[in-house]
């Protein structure tokens, strides 16, 4: 007969799991693994929902409007306003995903503009960016993936997570001059075992590469 030992049983049975694992770390075939992607309508976010359905995941697209189209600036680059919905939603049909929009104005207001304005008042500096992170992109968009039943949400930022002993920590990119990790020094642990960020380990200039090789729209949009 063959034998093994336990230590020689839980090896095996550690490596048979860690096979049967996909790219995004969840045991599941891709096919049966569903993510929400983040979408702001620009091009990296836009690079990680191609990959993802091109791997064969189950892809989901939720953009959030936050900006009142009627006073948006028309200088300078915004996030998640008018053009970039319609942005998302050309590349959602493109690569064929399903695509849903989140009408967050009010919340976006209340807990990142109003905070950011009395926060600046009380001769603070405040970055709305960081907020805008803890509470609308990521608490929020947390929760509305966990209702529609995500295995993962995705996003485009240019940051790590690596998950050892069951612990899941955040890095730099390897694009330094695009890490975002402090902008994103407030995530929970829970929000880190969910999110993915597949951008982490490439440089910018390869994601535009990507997206011009996909001939998605945004490949060459400025960044906001």
């Amino acid at each position: 007969r063959f034998k093994i030992n336990k230590h020689h049983g839980k090896l095996f049975f550690f490596r048979l799991y860690t096979l049967m694992m996909n790219s995004l770390g969840i045991n599941k075939p891709k096919k049966e693994t569903k993510v929400v992607v983040a979408m702001s309508g620009g091009v990296d976010s836009s690079v990680v929902a191609a990959l993802m359905k091109e791997e064969g995941y189950d892809v989901t697209g939720i953009t959030l409007k936050l900006y009142d189209d009627s006073k948006q600036s028309k200088e300078g680059r915004q996030c998640c306003a008018g053009q970039d919905i319609l942005d998302a939603k050309r590349v959602s049909e493109k690569i064929n995903i399903n695509h849903k929009i989140l009408f967050y104005q009010k919340k976006f207001k209340s807990e990142v503009i109003d905070s950011f304005v009395d926060s600046y008042v009380a001769g603070e500096t405040p970055i709305p960016c960081v907020q805008c992170n803890q509470t609308v992109k990521f608490k929020d968009l947390f929760e509305v993936s966990k209702e529609l039943k995500a295995d993962a949400l995705v996003t485009g930022h240019y940051v790590k997570s690596i998950t050892k002993n069951k612990t899941t920590n955040m890095y730099r990119a390897i694009d330094e001059n695009r890490d975002q990790s402090y902008f994103l020094f407030n995530t929970t642990r829970e929000q880190l075992d969910y999110l993915r960020f597949p951008l982490g380990g490439m440089l910018k200039d390869k994601t535009r590469e990507i997206a011009k090789n996909l001939d998605l729209n945004v490949a060459d949009k400025p960044d906001s």
